[in-house]
Protein backbone atom coordinates (compact mmCIF):
# COMPACT_ATOMS: atom_id res chain seq x y z
CA UNK A 1 0.00 0.00 0.00
CA UNK A 2 1.06 3.65 -0.26
CA UNK A 3 0.66 7.17 1.01
CA UNK A 4 -1.07 9.86 -1.06
CA UNK A 5 0.05 13.48 -1.03
CA UNK A 6 -1.27 16.72 -2.53
CA UNK A 7 1.20 19.58 -2.84
CA UNK A 8 -0.49 22.89 -3.69
CA UNK A 9 -2.95 21.10 -5.97
CA UNK A 10 -5.39 23.36 -7.76
CA UNK A 11 -8.15 22.57 -10.23
CA UNK A 12 -9.87 25.18 -12.39
CA UNK A 13 -12.62 24.57 -14.92
CA UNK A 14 -12.65 27.13 -17.71
CA UNK A 15 -15.53 28.43 -19.79
CA UNK A 16 -14.99 30.90 -22.63
CA UNK A 17 -18.00 32.92 -21.50
CA UNK A 18 -17.20 32.97 -17.77
CA UNK A 19 -14.31 33.38 -15.38
CA UNK A 20 -12.55 30.13 -14.42
CA UNK A 21 -14.32 28.14 -11.72
CA UNK A 22 -11.94 27.01 -8.97
CA UNK A 23 -13.11 23.54 -7.88
CA UNK A 24 -10.10 22.83 -5.65
CA UNK A 25 -7.91 25.64 -4.31
CA UNK A 26 -4.24 24.95 -3.50
CA UNK A 27 -4.80 21.79 -1.44
CA UNK A 28 -2.05 20.40 0.79
CA UNK A 29 -2.50 17.13 2.65
CA UNK A 30 -0.94 13.72 3.27
CA UNK A 31 -2.87 10.45 3.54
CA UNK A 32 -0.68 7.95 5.32
CA UNK A 33 -0.02 4.36 4.29
CA UNK A 34 -2.92 2.06 5.37
CA UNK A 35 -5.03 5.01 6.54
CA UNK A 36 -8.78 5.34 5.97
CA UNK A 37 -9.43 9.01 5.11
CA UNK A 38 -12.85 10.41 4.27
CA UNK A 39 -13.51 13.58 2.27
CA UNK A 40 -16.80 15.19 3.26
CA UNK A 41 -18.63 18.39 2.47
CA UNK A 42 -21.70 19.75 0.67
CA UNK A 43 -22.32 19.27 -3.04
CA UNK A 44 -19.83 21.20 -5.16
CA UNK A 45 -17.21 21.52 -2.40
CA UNK A 46 -14.44 19.80 -4.40
CA UNK A 47 -14.31 16.41 -2.70
CA UNK A 48 -15.12 14.29 -5.77
CA UNK A 49 -12.86 16.42 -7.96
CA UNK A 50 -10.02 15.73 -5.49
CA UNK A 51 -10.71 11.99 -5.70
CA UNK A 52 -10.82 12.08 -9.50
CA UNK A 53 -7.48 13.87 -9.59
CA UNK A 54 -5.93 11.10 -7.47
CA UNK A 55 -7.38 8.58 -9.92
CA UNK A 56 -6.13 10.52 -12.94
CA UNK A 57 -9.66 11.05 -14.29
CA UNK A 58 -9.17 14.81 -13.90
CA UNK A 59 -5.91 16.62 -14.59
CA UNK A 60 -4.92 19.16 -11.96
CA UNK A 61 -4.34 22.73 -13.14
CA UNK A 62 -1.22 23.06 -10.97
CA UNK A 63 0.57 21.35 -8.11
CA UNK A 64 1.83 17.80 -7.60
CA UNK A 65 0.08 14.54 -6.73
CA UNK A 66 2.25 11.81 -5.20
CA UNK A 67 1.22 8.17 -4.76
CA UNK A 68 3.79 6.10 -2.93
CA UNK A 69 7.13 7.48 -4.03
CA UNK A 70 5.98 8.56 -7.51
CA UNK A 71 4.79 11.91 -8.79
CA UNK A 72 1.82 10.79 -10.89
CA UNK A 73 0.89 14.12 -12.53
CA UNK A 74 1.30 12.75 -16.05
CA UNK A 75 0.54 9.07 -15.45
CA UNK A 76 -2.49 7.46 -17.11
CA UNK A 77 -5.09 6.14 -14.61
CA UNK A 78 -4.22 2.52 -15.42
CA UNK A 79 -0.59 3.17 -14.49
CA UNK A 80 -1.30 4.71 -11.06
CA UNK A 81 -1.96 1.38 -9.32
CA UNK A 82 -5.28 2.50 -7.88
CA UNK A 83 -8.75 0.94 -7.91
CA UNK A 84 -11.93 2.99 -7.84
CA UNK A 85 -15.42 2.03 -6.63
CA UNK A 86 -18.19 4.18 -8.06
CA UNK A 87 -21.58 5.13 -6.71
CA UNK A 88 -23.51 3.32 -9.50
CA UNK A 89 -21.62 -0.03 -9.20
CA UNK A 90 -20.66 0.04 -12.96
CA UNK A 91 -21.07 -3.74 -13.35
CA UNK A 92 -21.38 -5.44 -16.74
CA UNK A 93 -25.00 -6.68 -16.79
CA UNK A 94 -24.39 -9.49 -19.33
CA UNK A 95 -21.52 -10.99 -17.33
CA UNK A 96 -21.68 -13.27 -14.30
CA UNK A 97 -20.32 -12.05 -10.98
CA UNK A 98 -17.24 -14.22 -11.55
CA UNK A 99 -16.69 -12.61 -14.95
CA UNK A 100 -17.19 -9.12 -13.52
CA UNK A 101 -14.60 -9.79 -10.82
CA UNK A 102 -12.06 -11.26 -13.23
CA UNK A 103 -12.54 -8.82 -16.13
CA UNK A 104 -9.82 -6.36 -15.14
CA UNK A 105 -7.32 -9.11 -14.42
CA UNK A 106 -7.95 -10.71 -17.82
CA UNK A 107 -7.28 -7.36 -19.48
CA UNK A 108 -3.96 -7.27 -17.61
CA UNK A 109 -3.15 -10.73 -19.06
CA UNK A 110 -2.84 -12.34 -15.64
CA UNK A 111 -2.49 -16.17 -15.60
CA UNK A 112 -5.75 -18.09 -15.16
CA UNK A 113 -4.68 -19.69 -11.89
CA UNK A 114 -3.83 -16.26 -10.44
CA UNK A 115 -7.19 -14.86 -11.57
CA UNK A 116 -9.11 -17.79 -10.06
CA UNK A 117 -7.24 -17.47 -6.77
CA UNK A 118 -7.85 -13.73 -6.49
CA UNK A 119 -11.54 -14.04 -7.42
CA UNK A 120 -12.11 -16.79 -4.85
CA UNK A 121 -10.26 -14.83 -2.19
CA UNK A 122 -12.28 -11.65 -2.83
CA UNK A 123 -15.54 -13.63 -2.94
CA UNK A 124 -14.70 -15.23 0.42
CA UNK A 125 -13.86 -11.87 2.03
CA UNK A 126 -17.14 -10.34 0.81
CA UNK A 127 -19.46 -13.35 1.24
CA UNK A 128 -20.04 -13.78 -2.50
CA UNK A 129 -18.98 -17.43 -2.91
CA UNK A 130 -22.52 -18.66 -3.61
CA UNK A 131 -23.28 -15.86 -6.09
CA UNK A 132 -20.39 -16.13 -8.55
CA UNK A 133 -22.50 -17.62 -11.37
CA UNK A 134 -25.35 -15.12 -10.99
CA UNK A 135 -25.87 -11.98 -13.07
CA UNK A 136 -25.94 -8.52 -11.43
CA UNK A 137 -29.73 -8.21 -11.96
CA UNK A 138 -30.20 -11.21 -9.65
CA UNK A 139 -28.49 -9.45 -6.73
CA UNK A 140 -29.68 -6.86 -4.24
CA UNK A 141 -28.18 -3.37 -4.17
CA UNK A 142 -25.94 -4.27 -1.24
CA UNK A 143 -24.70 -7.43 -2.97
CA UNK A 144 -23.97 -5.51 -6.18
CA UNK A 145 -21.99 -2.98 -4.18
CA UNK A 146 -19.98 -5.84 -2.68
CA UNK A 147 -19.19 -7.03 -6.20
CA UNK A 148 -17.99 -3.55 -7.12
CA UNK A 149 -15.74 -3.57 -4.03
CA UNK A 150 -14.55 -7.10 -4.91
CA UNK A 151 -13.57 -5.96 -8.39
CA UNK A 152 -11.30 -3.43 -6.72
CA UNK A 153 -9.88 -5.95 -4.23
CA UNK A 154 -8.75 -8.41 -6.91
CA UNK A 155 -6.58 -5.67 -8.42
CA UNK A 156 -4.54 -5.54 -5.17
CA UNK A 157 -3.90 -1.80 -5.71
CA UNK A 158 -1.78 0.59 -3.71
CA UNK A 159 -4.81 2.81 -3.04
CA UNK A 160 -8.57 2.21 -2.98
CA UNK A 161 -10.79 5.13 -4.01
CA UNK A 162 -14.50 5.16 -3.10
CA UNK A 163 -16.84 7.74 -4.66
CA UNK A 164 -20.06 7.87 -2.57
CA UNK A 165 -20.46 4.08 -2.85
CA UNK A 166 -23.42 3.80 -0.46
CA UNK A 167 -25.60 6.65 -1.67
CA UNK A 168 -27.86 4.39 -3.76
CA UNK A 169 -28.63 2.04 -0.86
CA UNK A 170 -31.50 2.30 1.59
CA UNK A 171 -30.83 3.40 5.18
CA UNK A 172 -30.60 -0.11 6.66
CA UNK A 173 -28.24 -1.35 3.95
CA UNK A 174 -26.05 1.74 4.31
CA UNK A 175 -25.50 0.97 7.99
CA UNK A 176 -24.69 -2.66 7.20
CA UNK A 177 -22.28 -1.71 4.41
CA UNK A 178 -20.55 0.86 6.66
CA UNK A 179 -19.79 -1.91 9.13
CA UNK A 180 -18.57 -4.18 6.34
CA UNK A 181 -16.31 -1.51 4.84
CA UNK A 182 -14.79 -0.79 8.25
CA UNK A 183 -14.07 -4.50 8.78
CA UNK A 184 -12.70 -4.78 5.23
CA UNK A 185 -10.21 -1.98 5.90
CA UNK A 186 -8.94 -3.73 9.02
CA UNK A 187 -8.62 -7.03 7.15
CA UNK A 188 -6.83 -5.63 4.10
CA UNK A 189 -4.74 -2.99 5.86
CA UNK A 190 -5.44 -0.85 2.81
CA UNK A 191 -4.99 2.84 2.05
CA UNK A 192 -8.55 4.04 1.43
CA UNK A 193 -9.72 7.45 0.23
CA UNK A 194 -13.48 7.74 0.56
CA UNK A 195 -15.82 10.53 -0.58
CA UNK A 196 -19.26 11.14 0.89
CA UNK A 197 -21.68 13.99 1.54
CA UNK A 198 -23.02 12.13 4.59
CA UNK A 199 -21.24 13.34 7.73
CA UNK A 200 -22.53 10.39 9.79
CA UNK A 201 -20.89 8.05 7.27
CA UNK A 202 -17.70 10.10 7.49
CA UNK A 203 -17.64 10.05 11.30
CA UNK A 204 -18.20 6.30 11.54
CA UNK A 205 -15.71 5.24 8.85
CA UNK A 206 -12.85 7.74 8.79
CA UNK A 207 -9.70 7.55 10.89
CA UNK A 208 -9.26 11.13 9.72
CA UNK A 209 -11.72 13.37 7.92
CA UNK A 210 -11.03 16.11 5.38
CA UNK A 211 -13.84 18.69 5.58
CA UNK A 212 -14.16 20.77 2.42
CA UNK A 213 -16.26 23.77 1.40
CA UNK A 214 -16.15 25.81 -1.82
CA UNK A 215 -12.92 24.17 -2.95
CA UNK A 216 -11.04 24.83 0.29
CA UNK A 217 -10.01 22.39 2.99
CA UNK A 218 -11.59 23.65 6.22
CA UNK A 219 -10.06 21.13 8.64
CA UNK A 220 -8.35 17.73 8.68
CA UNK A 221 -8.73 15.83 11.93
CA UNK A 222 -10.03 12.69 13.61
CA UNK A 223 -13.81 12.41 14.08
CA UNK A 224 -13.40 13.03 17.81
CA UNK A 225 -11.34 16.21 17.28
CA UNK A 226 -13.71 17.55 14.61
CA UNK A 227 -16.61 17.18 17.00
CA UNK A 228 -14.83 18.53 20.10
CA UNK A 229 -12.69 21.29 18.56
CA UNK A 230 -14.09 22.45 15.20
CA UNK A 231 -11.79 24.99 13.59
CA UNK A 232 -14.53 27.31 12.37
CA UNK A 233 -18.28 27.79 12.18
CA UNK A 234 -18.60 25.83 8.94
CA UNK A 235 -17.03 22.70 10.45
CA UNK A 236 -18.97 23.18 13.69
CA UNK A 237 -22.25 23.41 11.79
CA UNK A 238 -21.50 20.61 9.35
CA UNK A 239 -20.18 17.98 11.76
CA UNK A 240 -22.74 16.66 14.22
CA UNK A 241 -26.36 15.63 13.78
CA UNK A 242 -28.42 17.68 14.37
CA UNK A 243 -26.08 20.58 13.64
CA UNK A 244 -24.56 22.85 16.27
CA UNK A 245 -26.72 25.81 17.35
CA UNK A 246 -25.37 29.36 17.07
CA UNK A 247 -26.46 32.40 19.09
CA UNK A 248 -25.38 36.03 18.99
CA UNK A 249 -23.71 36.90 22.29
CA UNK A 250 -21.29 39.14 24.16
CA UNK A 251 -19.11 38.70 27.24
CA UNK A 252 -19.79 40.73 30.38
CA UNK A 253 -17.56 39.70 33.27
CA UNK A 254 -17.91 35.95 33.64
CA UNK A 255 -21.31 35.86 31.96
CA UNK A 256 -22.40 35.38 28.36
CA UNK A 257 -25.31 37.64 27.38
CA UNK A 258 -27.59 36.46 24.53
CA UNK A 259 -30.81 37.96 23.17
CA UNK A 260 -32.97 35.83 25.46
CA UNK A 261 -30.88 35.00 28.51
CA UNK A 262 -27.52 35.26 30.23
CA UNK A 263 -25.35 32.41 31.44
CA UNK A 264 -22.47 32.05 33.83
CA UNK A 265 -19.48 30.33 32.24
CA UNK A 266 -16.79 28.21 33.92
CA UNK A 267 -13.72 30.16 35.08
CA UNK A 268 -11.50 28.61 32.40
CA UNK A 269 -13.81 29.81 29.62
CA UNK A 270 -14.15 33.27 31.20
CA UNK A 271 -10.35 33.57 31.36
CA UNK A 272 -10.01 32.50 27.72
CA UNK A 273 -12.53 35.13 26.62
CA UNK A 274 -11.06 37.93 28.77
CA UNK A 275 -9.85 39.99 25.81
CA UNK A 276 -13.30 39.78 24.21
CA UNK A 277 -15.05 41.60 27.07
CA UNK A 278 -17.94 43.69 25.78
CA UNK A 279 -17.42 42.48 22.23
CA UNK A 280 -19.85 40.63 20.00
CA UNK A 281 -19.28 36.87 19.75
CA UNK A 282 -21.03 33.88 18.27
CA UNK A 283 -21.75 31.20 20.85
CA UNK A 284 -22.18 27.63 19.62
CA UNK A 285 -23.72 24.76 21.56
CA UNK A 286 -24.70 21.31 20.36
CA UNK A 287 -28.31 20.07 20.70
CA UNK A 288 -27.21 17.25 23.00
CA UNK A 289 -25.85 19.82 25.47
CA UNK A 290 -29.28 21.46 25.91
CA UNK A 291 -31.59 19.75 28.39
CA UNK A 292 -35.17 20.06 29.51
CA UNK A 293 -35.24 21.35 33.09
CA UNK A 294 -36.79 18.08 34.27
CA UNK A 295 -33.86 16.01 32.87
CA UNK A 296 -30.89 18.35 33.30
CA UNK A 297 -28.75 15.92 35.33
CA UNK A 298 -25.89 17.71 37.09
CA UNK A 299 -25.85 20.83 34.90
CA UNK A 300 -25.92 24.03 37.00
CA UNK A 301 -29.36 25.60 36.99
CA UNK A 302 -28.08 29.15 36.54
CA UNK A 303 -27.72 28.22 32.87
CA UNK A 304 -31.44 28.59 32.21
CA UNK A 305 -33.12 29.68 29.00
CA UNK A 306 -36.87 30.10 28.62
CA UNK A 307 -38.41 29.78 25.16
CA UNK A 308 -41.65 28.83 23.44
CA UNK A 309 -41.58 25.40 21.78
CA UNK A 310 -42.16 25.58 18.02
CA UNK A 311 -41.85 21.94 16.92
CA UNK A 312 -41.30 18.59 18.64
CA UNK A 313 -40.00 15.51 16.78
CA UNK A 314 -40.50 12.24 18.67
CA UNK A 315 -37.75 9.82 17.57
CA UNK A 316 -38.22 7.09 20.17
CA UNK A 317 -34.84 7.16 21.92
CA UNK A 318 -34.84 10.97 22.00
CA UNK A 319 -36.91 14.02 21.17
CA UNK A 320 -35.78 16.96 19.06
CA UNK A 321 -37.29 20.21 20.31
CA UNK A 322 -37.12 23.41 18.25
CA UNK A 323 -37.48 26.93 19.62
CA UNK A 324 -36.35 30.45 18.72
CA UNK A 325 -33.68 32.58 20.35
CA UNK A 326 -33.98 35.94 18.66
CA UNK A 327 -34.04 35.21 14.92
CA UNK A 328 -32.19 31.91 15.25
CA UNK A 329 -33.94 28.54 15.39
CA UNK A 330 -32.40 26.41 18.14
CA UNK A 331 -32.52 22.61 18.39
CA UNK A 332 -32.38 20.65 21.65
CA UNK A 333 -31.91 16.88 21.76
CA UNK A 334 -33.73 15.91 24.96
CA UNK A 335 -34.69 12.81 26.92
CA UNK A 336 -37.75 11.09 25.37
CA UNK A 337 -39.71 11.43 28.61
CA UNK A 338 -39.16 15.19 28.78
CA UNK A 339 -42.61 16.79 29.03
CA UNK A 340 -42.76 18.98 25.92
CA UNK A 341 -45.50 20.12 23.55
CA UNK A 342 -45.86 22.73 20.80
CA UNK A 343 -46.70 26.19 22.12
CA UNK A 344 -45.38 25.42 25.60
CA UNK A 345 -43.19 27.97 27.39
CA UNK A 346 -40.36 25.67 28.41
CA UNK A 347 -37.25 26.12 30.55
CA UNK A 348 -34.08 24.66 29.04
CA UNK A 349 -30.70 24.23 30.71
CA UNK A 350 -27.49 24.74 28.72
CA UNK A 351 -24.27 22.95 29.67
CA UNK A 352 -21.98 25.96 29.30
CA UNK A 353 -18.86 23.87 29.91
CA UNK A 354 -19.49 22.47 26.41
CA UNK A 355 -20.05 25.84 24.71
CA UNK A 356 -17.90 27.02 21.78
CA UNK A 357 -17.15 30.63 20.83
CA UNK A 358 -16.41 32.06 17.39
CA UNK A 359 -15.18 35.37 16.04
CA UNK A 360 -18.16 36.91 14.15
CA UNK A 361 -15.89 38.44 11.47
CA UNK A 362 -13.59 35.52 10.65
CA UNK A 363 -15.95 32.75 11.88
CA UNK A 364 -12.87 31.05 13.36
CA UNK A 365 -13.19 29.23 16.68
CA UNK A 366 -11.70 31.09 19.64
CA UNK A 367 -9.19 28.78 21.29
CA UNK A 368 -9.77 28.95 25.02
Amino acid sequence: MARVEFRKVRKEFTDDKKDPFVAVSDSDFVINDKEFVVFVGPSGCGKTTSLRMIAGLEKQSSGDIIIGDRVVNDLHPKDRDIAMVFQDYALYPHMSIRENLSFGLKNLKKPKNVIDEKVQSAAAILGLEDMLERKPRELSGGQRQRVAVGRAIVRDPQVFLFDEPLSNLDAKLRIQMRVELGELHKRLGATIVYVTHDQVEAMTLGERIVVMNKGHIQQIASPKDLYATPQNMFVAGFIGSPAMNFMDARMEGNRVITESAEFAVPDAIAAGLKKYQGQRLIMGIRPEHIFGEDFSLNVPHDHKLQARVQVVEHLGSENLVYFNVGKRLITAKVHPETHTFVGQDKTFILDMSKAHFFDPETEQRIVL
